[in-house]
């Protein structure tokens, strides 16, 4: 197990707060992390993951405000530097992500190309 002393990305205050929330729900699996990373897919050729997970021997460890985190170590190069947010307004419901590293994203703000 790696655990980063510097965080590969960072979350809101709203996305920790959301997170939490989510967290503390009955029948939530304490052990799991939250995953961040990236697949193949989308309009612009990789899609953000993010979900709760049991961590692999592929994963580096963090924690941001209590939230324990894992990322694979390959997708780090893609997700550095990004902000992940929560909006909770009727119209754009859900978490965003500000990646430093796309060179173009989707309309749809889940899609990106490096």
């Amino acid at each position: 197990m790696d655990t980063l002393t510097a965080t590969p990305v960072t979350l809101t205050a709203g996305a920790v707060e959301e997170l939490r929330r989510l967290m503390s729900a009955d029948g939530f699996d304490a052990s799991q992390y939250l995953r961040v990373g990236v697949k193949g897919g989308g309009c612009s050729g990789m899609t953000y993951v993010l979900g709760f997970d049991q961590p692999d021997a592929n994963d580096a460890h963090f924690e941001i405000e209590g939230v324990r985190c894992i990322i694979n170590k390959s997708h780090q190069l893609y997700l550095h530097g990004m902000e992940i947010d929560w909006q909770g307004g009727l119209n754009s419901r859900g978490f965003t992500f500000s990646n430093p590293n796309a060179s173009k994203t989707c309309g749809c703000g889940t899609s990106f190309a490096v």
